[in-house]
């Protein structure tokens, strides 16, 4: 089993940014590509950004046990890990960088144990965060207030992360995200 970094937070709280840029950074690191549910969202791609099923299918994949781990996050719509992308992302000899959801990053940690270093993303308020869900302007106001109240109680969760990083400056989220890296990942070699 090799290791793995888990990387969760309310929506908005900049995670998916913060990713990107540490995928960039560190060669080792593979992206988990996450398997949904729900329909593809402004640019997003099957295959890329997540593995589009049909509701259907998905559930079709979790009764065939072909998840580490899933959850339905919002009513309708269900988000996991396929072991098939662990599997392949392990072969390859990289480290597994996860994007979940708060509730699946406790969940990965669990299973993936001492394997596994969890990120907790903080925003810098709630109030913050509206604002940056409302700044994509991919998502309805019902939408929003949804995602809003969801984030109220993750934010509850944070202590049973490994580390929690404030994200009120992104240059200064990044480099605290890598010295948390660089640490783990040491470990590993």
């Amino acid at each position: 089993m090799g290791k793995v970094i888990i990387f969760s937070a309310p929506s908005g709280s900049g995670k998916t940014t913060i990713v990107r840029r540490l995928l960039a950074r560190y060669p080792q690191l593979e992206f988990s590509i996450s398997a949904t549910s729900r329909a593809p969202r402004g640019e997003e791609r099957d295959g890329t950004d997540y593995y589009f099923l049909p509701q259907e299918e998905f559930m079709r994949a979790v009764a065939e046990n072909r998840f580490v781990e899933w959850e339905e996050v919002y009513e309708g719509t269900c988000y996991g890990t396929l072991r098939s992308e662990v599997e392949r992302i392990w072969q390859r000899g990289h480290v597994i960088v996860f994007d979940v959801d708060v509730l699946g990053g406790i969940n990965l940690k669990r299973i993936f144990g001492g394997d596994a270093c969890s990120v907790f993303i903080m925003p810098p308020s709630v109030e913050e965060l509206r604002r940056r869900l409302e700044g994509r302007g991919t998502d309805a106001p019902e939408v929003i207030e949804r995602r809003v109240a969801k984030a109220e109680f993750e934010l509850t969760k944070a202590p049973e992360f490994d580390h929690i990083v404030l994200n009120d400056r992104l240059e200064e989220a990044v480099e605290r995200t890598c010295a948390i890296l660089d640490a783990f990942i040491g470990e590993a070699e």
